[in-house]
């Protein structure tokens, strides 16, 4: 595990937050049979956990920015540091009660993602890494798979629902990929697929339509597990353009070119 101060605080900011949300996923079940459901109840978890992680990290580094999904974004003093926060990536799975929602935070210095945590609080699974210091899973360094075939790969994406995305475009995509690959799986949490690349569960992955607090800590998970990460276009600009594509060399360059033909 990285001991640096920042990813200290980093992950002290998590912890803190992601208590809160495991009691609170402890009540969705009971709201489940209520006349109102637990739509509301979610939506305030969500605010919770991003007002601890708010507080927590401006109060240990009181000049940087953020870009945050309730809040939107916070100007800082310091203009080349900007903490970028999801409190609860897979809302819709925290709200029906599975177990795979995560929180996602990153620092992006200069405009790149500089360190990420993506935490799971249900599993316990802390998802660290810093430019230069490498990538863990709690304890244990993480690498990227090795495979070099898309027919021996299993690749992750998103699959956009009701009011949101091109859905058309998605089942050519879709379609071409399943015909080359072992198997495509959806976690319903872009930030827990991309720790999982970074983890060697998955052997890739794509998604559109997403926010910068969606992608920036997995981003940096990826590249320092020894992955690639960029847009669908095979650019550097995942968090403007809203799309991102990853996996190792091969696999990564084999889905672009895959993609490319929907």
């Amino acid at each position: 595990m990285i001991r640096s101060p920042l990813i200290t605080v980093m992950v002290q900011a998590v912890r803190k937050a992601g208590r809160a949300l495991v009691r609170d996923f402890g009540e969705v079940e009971n709201l489940q049979v209520s006349l109102k459901g637990p739509a509301n109840f979610v939506s305030s978890a969500d605010r919770k956990a991003e007002d601890t992680l708010f507080a927590e990290l401006s109060r240990a580094r009181p000049g940087y920015g953020f870009t945050m999904e309730e809040r939107g974004r916070v100007e800082g003093t310091d203009p080349a540091n900007e903490w970028v926060v999801d409190p609860l990536d897979g809302t819709t799975n925290f709200l029906h009660g599975i177990p795979l929602f995560a929180i996602s935070l990153a620092l992006v210095r200069n405009g790149v993602p500089f360190a990420g945590v993506i935490f799971n609080p249900v599993s316990d699974e802390l998802y660290v890494a810093e430019k230069g210091q490498g990538a863990y899973l709690n304890d244990r360094r993480l690498r990227v798979a090795a495979r070099r075939k898309l027919s021996d790969s299993v690749v992750g994406c998103g699959i956009p629902h009701l009011g949101r995305g091109d859905h058309a475009k998605f089942q050519k995509e879709l379609a071409l990929v399943q015909s080359q690959v072992a198997g495509v799986r959806r976690t319903g949490a872009a930030a827990l697929d991309l720790a999982w690349v970074a983890a060697g569960r998955f052997d890739g992955f794509w998604e559109r339509d997403l926010s910068p607090w969606d992608m920036a800590a997995g981003v940096i998970l990826i590249r320092e597990a020894g992955g690639y990460v960029s847009d669908l276009d095979g650019g550097d600009q995942s968090l403007d353009k809203g799309h991102i594509i990853a996996g190792n060399e091969v696999i990564r360059e084999d889905l672009i070119k895959l993609l490319k033909k929907a």
